[in-house]
This record gives C-alpha cells, sequence and structure tokens, in this order.
C-alpha cells in the first residue's frame, strides 16, 4: 500500500455539490446559477407553457369549432352483435345489464342498437336508443324495442 492506491472509505464521501459555502468550494458567487435573470433569483416559477415573453404557441395557434356541452355519448351496438350475443346465450331479452356482463359497454354507458347486420331471431331489446333501421327490423320479426330513459 502506498500513497498512490489510497482512496477514502465506501459512503464516506458525498456526491452532492454544496452550493453557495464560498468562492473554495468552487460553487461560490453565482452558485451555479449563471448570471443575472429571473432563473437566478430566489423564489423563481415558472408557467406551465411559458415560452419567455414570447407569445405561447396555445394563444398563437388559431381556434376552431367548439364542443357541445349537451352532447349524448353512445355505446353503438350493431343487430349482428345482438344476434350473435342471443345465440350464444340463449336470450330471448337483451337490455344493458346483459351487455355489460358480456362485456360490450360499462356501467355508464348509453347504448344505442345501430341496424347494421342480419337479425333472425324474434328478441325484446331494451336499449337507450335505437336507430330507424334497427327499430324496423328488431319489429318486423315481432320483437319489441323499448327505449329507457336514463
Amino acid at each position: 500500500m502506498d500513497l498512490s492506491n489510497l482512496k477514502p472509505a465506501e459512503g464516506s464521501t458525498k456526491s452532492v455539490k454544496r452550493i453557495g459555502r464560498g468562492q473554495g468550494s468552487g460553487h461560490g458567487g453565482t452558485s451555479t446559477k449563471g448570471n443575472k435573470g429571473a432563473k437566478s433569483r430566489s423564489g423563481y416559477k415558472s408557467r406551465r407553457g411559458f415560452e419567455g415573453g414570447q407569445m405561447p404557441l396555445q394563444r398563437a395557434v388559431p381556434k376552431f369549432g367548439f364542443k357541445n356541452i349537451n352532447r349524448k355519448e353512445f355505446k353503438a351496438i350493431n343487430l349482428d352483435v345482438i344476434q350473435e350475443l342471443a345465440e350464444t346465450l340463449n336470450l330471448t331479452t337483451i337490455d344493458t345489464n346483459t351487455l355489460v356482463e358480456a362485456g360490450m359497454a360499462s356501467k355508464r354507458d348509453k347504448v344505442k342498437i345501430l341496424g347494421d347486420g342480419v337479425l333472425t331471431l324474434k328478441l325484446e331489446v331494451k336499449a337507450h336508443a335505437f336507430s330507424k333501421r334497427a327499430k324496423e327490423t328488431i319489429e318486423k320479426l315481432e320483437g319489441t324495442t323499448e327505449i329507457l330513459l336514463n
């Protein structure tokens, strides 16, 4: 062992630079923050989207369109899906609970039955909305449609 291979014990030294503790530390003076400006001062916080006084992107980009706050979102389910479900589970009545159990809709979804596909079974269908074609197809096979309120 000699002076060339001496080193401190493991965990005895800190790798954190001590800022603002005088010129001898190597991190005195401006305390690694550079010269002047808001970022060098204490208490500096930046707003999200702040671009140093330049016009922020969210204000510079033109806006268009609108979102209708009264829009009703429906989970769309076609007649062929209902036909398949009724055949596999041997059902005559299909309502939202049946669709939730089958994993086709979630509990809070409003369900709309659409007229795509072929229906061959006489079914009693309960949903929040029906397309004109779906309603005609179900009633043509002497089935019933019931509109749920909530």
